[in-house]
């Protein structure tokens, strides 16, 4: 029987609901947790369980509808929020019939081998099996711009978009993909970008970046409708560990510049804006992705509003899923971050999408790591028709709130750098540098002390892994801002454990010395002997029936580790920490460690606990087990 849907109502039966009620059954869950007392009042819930984000927006634990909603448009309109297009329409490339709709975005993938062989190989695979655009590293120790006809030799450059990235370069690789279409009867037809990004240059290489350039593509793109001149690429800042605010105000500032010299070589400012793609970093933390994707639209649409050309003021972007959060460790992992960071890419309206193969950080990706990606879009778009819906996540308050605050902060940040001269000057003076090691040293500290986790590295690494072989990917220009890996820390010394153990034919290790019968020991062994492989170093655990200090001090003596670590429970370690710790010592411990929160245990030299400093704990142990750094 079919009911009608007017009559069923959800909340039939239930009492109605109110955010105070849930601020009073929220309480009673922190009172028992002990993160409230039994005299904190219902009102300090919100506080409580409320965060900061790197760029200092405080995120509430509740959202609910505001009063006054956020006026956000409708997708294809001006402030853009909602996207940049009325409708989600992909093209049409890679084997694909052209005339057909593909609803989605433009699956872009890139290339940094400097084989041209090797990529026309790659570049025919992807658009055969998914992809619908080609992105071309032509910069230090890739493709040459004289490779580019061997490169795309087969491709249909009157199909297939070709984005291109060539540092200082940049006018003789767009001259050289120019005259390619023109031999081939296609230049009216060529699509993509010509990637001239002179201050992206600088804030990889910190060489000063010639602004000259942009107007001469300009005139080359002004020969091809679908073809742009300029790319905005502001994951240089996200790379260096900047936070998402500063991941946009410096692209505002790089876009208001270009807009700048475009105009003074003659074009009016609705072609210059036209000239314009932005780049930005797709990361594991969704909301923020999400966010930062509408707010990047919303602050470029007001750009274009204070220029007068509103309309103009449509930002097409291009998500690349970020660099800084793929591990060389445990690479699979990165599978699934990536399709995380896919995913909010494409809930957040990006016009195209590049997925990082899992082996990137290892060197260039093998023919599986590149399907891996190409079809991490396709089950997106194909199966969970992710591309079909516009805005999926308006009307969600936390994401609306987000938006707007990150779009207020970023504004604050860009109108900052305009002050300080524009990007150029903010680069070369060093303001830029300063504001994201600041908040790089912020994001390093949370990760050291594992409160921003990398799974398979500082948590739940696995020692025994083996690392699929790759041939070594170009080193990519230097000499700016920093490239930051979030596994940095950790990776470091899993390094250097590996080389002690290539060395001595032996792993590091540290002696668990546990306390009780297994259950009462095994939870907290179990995170000493996680928190120690984050460094590299192997846990072997000794104990006694009886809890006897000097029995298990005898253990250690056997135990080839000069560093041990009580394993107990808080109950144990009031009666026995103390004389086991003595024995330990008594017996050659160049440290003690006990797993549990800080208390006072005599002999006891330091403490393991979910939220200290990890990578601390990792360095003291290698100087006690005598580990090179």
């Amino acid at each position: 029987m079919t009911v009608p849907s007017e009559s069923l109502d959800p909340a039939a039966g239930f009492p109605p609901a109110t955010p105070d009620d849930w601020r009073r059954l929220a309480l009673g869950v922190l009172r028992k947790s002990g993160a409230a007392g039994p005299d904190t009042p219902a009102e300090y819930v919100d506080e409580l369980l409320a965060t900061t984000t790197y760029d200092g927006i405080r995120l509430a634990p509740l959202h609910t509808r505001p009063a006054a909603p956020p006026d956000v448009g409708v997708p294809g309109t001006a402030p853009y929020v909602r996207g940049a297009q009325a409708r989600r329409d992909g093209g049409g490339a890679g084997g694909t019939d052209p005339t057909e709709t593909v609803a989605g975005w433009d699956v872009r993938q890139r290339y940094a081998d400097p084989d041209p062989k090797a990529v026309r190989e790659a570049v025919l695979t992807d658009l055969a099996n998914g992809a619908t655009s080609v992105w071309i590293d032509l910069t230090a120790g890739g493709l040459r711009a004289t490779d580019l006809p061997e490169a795309l030799d087969g491709v249909h450059l009157d199909l297939a978009p070709v984005v291109l990235d060539a540092g200082v370069d940049s006018v003789a690789a767009a001259e050289a993909l120019l005259a390619l279409a023109d031999d081939r009867g296609v230049e009216r037809a060529l699509a993509g970008c010509l990637g001239a990004d002179p201050l992206g240059w600088q804030a990889r290489t910190g060489q000063a970046g010639d602004l000259a350039q942009l107007a001469v593509l300009a005139g080359y793109a002004a020969r091809s409708p679908g073809l742009r001149a300029v790319t905005v690429d502001a994951t240089a800042y996200h790379d260096a560990g900047g936070s998402d605010a500063q991941e946009i105000g410096c692209a505002l500032a790089t876009g208001l510049a270009y807009l700048r010299a475009l105009t003074d070589a003659g074009l009016d400012l609705p072609a210059a804006f036209g000239q314009l793609e932005f780049r930005f970093a797709a990361t594991t933390d969704q909301f923020a992705t999400i966010a930062k994707l509408r707010a990047a639209r919303q602050a470029w649409a007001r750009v274009g509003q204070l220029c007068g050309v509103p309309e103009a003021g449509r930002q097409r972007q291009h998500a690349v899923t970020s660099a800084a959060m793929m591990t060389a460790r445990d690479p699979w992992v990165n599978m699934l971050r990536t399709t995380v960071a896919c995913f909010a890419a494409g809930v957040g309206g990006a016009d195209a999408v590049t997925v990082a193969p899992f082996d990137a950080r290892l060197g260039l990706p093998d023919g599986f790591a590149r399907r891996i990606a190409r079809n991490t879009q396709s089950v997106l778009l194909a199966e969970a028709n992710l591309g079909r819906v516009l805005d999926p996540a308006g009307g969600s308050w936390y994401v609306e709130r987000l938006t707007v605050d990150l779009a207020a902060t970023a504004w604050d940040w860009f109108t900052e750098i305009e002050r300080a001269g524009g990007a150029a000057a903010a680069l070369s003076g060093g303001l830029i540098a300063d504001r994201i090691d600041a908040t790089w040293r912020r994001r390093a500290d949370n990760l050291a002390h594992r409160r921003d986790p990398v799974t398979g590295v500082s948590e739940f690494p696995d020692l025994d892994e083996r690392l699929p072989a790759r041939t070594l990917a170009p080193v990519p220009p230097g000499g700016g801002l920093p490239r930051r890996f979030h596994a940095g820390a950790f990776e470091a010394r899993r390094d250097q454990a590996d080389a002690y153990l290539a060395a001595a034919g032996t792993r590091p290790s540290v002696f668990l010395a546990t306390l009780g019968p297994l259950a009462a020991h095994s939870a907290r062994a179990g995170f000493a002997g996680n928190l120690f492989a984050a460094g590299g170093i192997a846990t072997t655990r000794g104990g006694d029936p009886a809890d006897d200090p000097a029995a298990i001090a005898a253990a250690f003596a056997a135990d080839p580790s000069a560093v041990a670590c009580i394993c107990g429970t808080d109950a144990s370690y009031a009666a026995a920490a103390a004389p086991l710790a003595a024995a330990l010592a008594a017996a050659g411990a160049r440290r003690v460690w006990l797993a549990g929160r800080p208390a006072d245990h005599a002999h006891v030299d330091g403490y393991l606990y979910a939220g200290c400093d990890a990578v601390a704990v990792l360095d003291a142990t290698f100087d006690d087990l005598e580990v090179p750094r």
